[in-house]
């Protein structure tokens, strides 16, 4: 199976991805390897404890940015809702928002990285 087959099974939207590239499959690609590396590079914590969440809503803003830019459907929607929750002081909902992510995001970084 091939990366785009395998993203398409994760719930990524790839043929929205591969349009807003122009259908350039080699530069979706590559944008898909930078978009895994930031998240390995400044990974959200489920460990959160703090009162200031301007940096973890910065991260994640990011995050979330990419990963729309791409049709990363699941981490996107996820980040979008993390975000709001966070921003409306509710770190306990944005926590289990996240801890439904995590594994997702996991294998699609795994099957980038697998497939680079």
């Amino acid at each position: 199976m091939n990366l785009i087959q395998e993203l398409k099974n994760l719930g990524v939207n790839t043929d929205e991805g591969l349009q807003r590239v122009g259908g350039n499959l080699s530069l979706y690609e590559r944008m898909l390897v930078k978009l895994k590396d930031m998240i390995k590079d400044s990974p959200i914590q489920m460990d959160f404890d703090c009162n200031d969440y301007s940096d973890i809503i910065e991260a994640a803003h990011t995050i979330k940015g990419a990963s729309g830019n791409l049709a990363v459907t699941p981490i996107f929607e996820s980040y979008s809702e993390f975000v709001k929750l966070l921003r409306e002081e509710q770190p306990e909902q944005a926590k289990k928002i996240l801890e439904k992510v995590l594994p997702i995001q996991e294998a699609i970084i795994d099957c980038i990285e697998k497939n680079s």
